[in-house]
């Protein structure tokens, strides 16, 4: 081999232009600081403010406005709260309140409500007394609204005097100035839209998504009446037009709705109302069901906290150790078995929860992050528990044995380490939603894809552990058709429908690495199911061709009527189908009971497996690429699905002659 030389070879370099470089350098000057002044910060960064500018951010502008109107009515200076959707992107939120102060700031020489709609970290919650227990201190909630809309009309009724002022994109088009018109006796009225520039997705408002906000908080404050209203047009599935928002029983109401009363392992429920200190309180409900998906809704100051916190981990913490210390006198050894995950595992939990200051983990909230009142709700909730178990012995009892087998269930299945490792295996990419099967392979096996967590849970518990698995997607997926490839890939719901399948798209896809046999997609039977079923089809169409040409992409055909007289039983997938089941099951008798289901997340777990999910019952309708005239299809689907809102107005106006009148909604 040769030697390798000592001596180093020079390096050869580009010649460099000394001046050029100086005169870059000192092209740097103050020129180039750039200072974002009132609510700038908030345009050129949304997400650091509203956590993202998709959905989820737009209808946190909602929960904003909503908030402050919850305070003035949890420090009682007001109890009607109404919601009003004008249109599709225009929403309206008022209360009796005080009405925002309209009399000139000392410092900034303009009325106070003006400073409070164009300054961050401005308003009544900093000082004492105002708002004892708000839903925080960050004093940018209305302006980052303000900020974020193109166009916001703020109203006050205060001193027998009305006022109003218009916004654009954070910035007054008139003076606030008092008026003769009083469409409110007194609070405050903000109506808001939200700006297309910021929300590049949508900026259509979800009426379920705000109408379940509202009744969240309407449960919470037992004495509020939050009035609700919205266009027939935007109105969900199971969104009523109009309703009045008032619940006596409070969360013990909310605890029936979100457990559907489903039967429980102990016929009463836990339930606590106590004072913390001074002004701070807790309220907190719970009870336990067997194969059911654990729910633990937390709240501060009526502000939901999705990521729990420091409230949610000393209330668990509390009961936990009270249960342990109750167990341990008559179970010692069993006792020593059972963990947190044992005693929570199959829950349904409400906490609600009102302190000073609180303290959360970024501007949205979703977080608490105070450290105080976690350490005086565990102290509290522990007395409290231990004090109930004492008093209901047979509850105790019945409660321990249900902890005390799902403690041995998990410890059985720790035993095995190669159950374990290939458990480990097979889920360390899949999407935490999924409720997988336990089958290796995919022969045999089912992947359905639903509409939402409510018929998730219904699927989850209707399915064959064995050979079904169960994926919920969050309302209308992205249509992928029309998407860029980077929104695509970015898309939370995408990635964790593409991790469940297992395979790669396009051209890379091999039917080796898909992880089941049949994909099925199964959505309610109406127009809204219809459309995401659609969406869901587009999704595969452009991502994975080959799998639809392999055979493995289904849709469920759920039922939509059940039909029953004395011991018959029928179920139909629409009306044609129910009409023949009356005529020719029933000889056109009157007397028969009709139930429509609104939902699959309505049907019973055994009526949803014996109707769609079981094999010997259920009606599967492959989808099929037409082979003959792809180029038809794919002129179709552009047309539908694509950028250009004239195609599909061309082909609504060439086939809407060819839609049967009865078939028109």
């Amino acid at each position: 081999m040769p030697k390798k030389s000592n001596k180093k070879k020079p390096i050869k370099r580009n010649p460099v232009n000394k001046k050029s470089v100086s005169a870059s350098k000192s092209n740097y000057t103050a020129k180039d600081i750039e200072v974002l002044e009132g609510l700038e910060p908030v345009r050129k960064r949304p997400g650091m403010y509203i956590g993202g500018t998709d959905t989820v951010a737009l209808h946190h502008l909602v929960s904003e406005v909503l908030d402050n109107s919850m305070d003035e009515v949890v420090a009682e200076h007001a109890d009607k709260v109404e919601i009003k959707l004008i249109n599709s992107n225009t929403i309206e939120i008022s209360d009796n309140g005080r009405g925002i102060p309209v009399d000139k700031h000392p410092k900034f020489k303009i009325p106070a409500a003006e400073v409070i709609m164009t300054t961050l970290h401005s308003g009544g919650k900093f000082s004492e007394g105002s708002y004892k227990t708000s839903g925080g201190l960050h004093g940018v909630g209305v302006s980052v609204v303000n900020a974020l809309s193109i166009n916001l009309t703020l109203e006050i009724a205060r001193d027998k005097k009305f006022y109003i002022q218009t916004y654009s994109q954070g910035s007054p088009k008139s003076k606030l100035k008092a008026v003769s018109k009083n469409s409110i006796k007194k609070g405050t009225k903000i109506t808001f839209t939200p700006d297309p520039d910021i929300f590049s997705d949508s900026t259509d408002f979800d009426s379920s998504i705000v109408y379940n906000m509202a009744k969240a908080k309407a449960y919470l404050i037992p004495n509020v009446e939050i009035n609700w209203s919205c266009p027939k047009a935007l109105v969900g599935k199971d969104i009523p037009i109009s309703d009045k928002l008032h619940y006596s029983n409070g969360i013990r109401d909310y605890l029936d709705t979100i457990t559907q009363k489903n039967d429980s392992v102990i016929e009463e429920s836990f339930y606590i109302n106590e004072k913390l200190n001074g002004d701070e309180s807790i309220e907190a409900i719970i009870n336990w069901y067997e194969f059911f998906e654990p729910i633990a809704n937390s709240y501060c100051n009526t502000i939901l906290t999705p990521q729990g916190g420091t409230h949610e981990n000393g209330y668990k913490q509390g009961m936990f150790k009270a249960f342990k210390d109750y167990s341990k006198i008559k179970y010692e050894k069993k006792s020593n078995q059972i963990n947190q995950e044992d005693l929570f595992g199959s829950s349904a939990s409400i906490l609600s929860i009102f302190i000073e200051n609180p303290e959360f983990q970024g501007q949205t909230k979703e977080k608490l992050s105070s450290v105080e009142p976690g350490k005086n709700i565990e102290l509290k909730v522990r007395q409290l528990f231990e004090a109930w178990l004492a008093k209901r012995r047979q509850t105790a009892e019945i409660l321990f044995n249900y902890a005390y087998n799902r403690s041995q269930i998990r410890l059985q299945n720790k035993s095995n380490q190669n159950i374990e490792k290939q458990i480990k295996r097979k889920r360390l990419m899949l999407p935490g939603k999924l409720a997988d099967c336990s089958r290796d392979g995919n022969k045999g096996t089912e992947l359905f894809l639903v509409e939402g967590d409510s018929a998730g849970g219904s699927a989850k518990q209707a399915r064959n552990r064995v050979t079904q698995a169960i994926l919920p997607l969050r309302g209308k997926i992205l249509n992928v058709i029309s998407a860029t490839k980077d929104k695509i890939n970015a898309n939370q719901e995408i990635i964790d429908l593409i991790q469940a399948l297992g395979c790669k798209r396009g051209d890379k896809y091999s039917s080796k690495e898909l992880r089941y046999e049949k994909v099925i997609i199964m959505t309610d039977a109406d127009v809204d199911g219809a459309h995401i079923s659609t969406l869901i089809m587009s999704f595969f169409y452009s991502e994975y061709p080959k799998l639809i040409e392999d055979g493995h992409l289904y849709l469920a055909v759920p039922p939509l009527y059940k039909l029953s007289k004395g011991p018959k039983v029928f179920y139909a997938t629409d009306d044609k189908d129910k009409d023949k089941l009356i005529k020719n099951e029933f000889k056109n008798s009157q007397n028969v009971d009709i139930s429509r289901f609104k939902g699959l997340g309505e049907m019973m777990p055994a009526q949803l497996k014996e109707t769609t999910m079981s094999p010997e019952n259920r009606v599967l309708l492959k989808v099929e690429i037409n082979k003959v005239d792809k180029k038809k299809t794919e002129k179709s689907v552009e047309a539908l699905m694509g950028k250009k809102p004239e195609l599909r107005f061309k082909f609504i106006q060439e086939n809407s002659k060819k839609v049967a009148a009865e078939n028109v909604l």
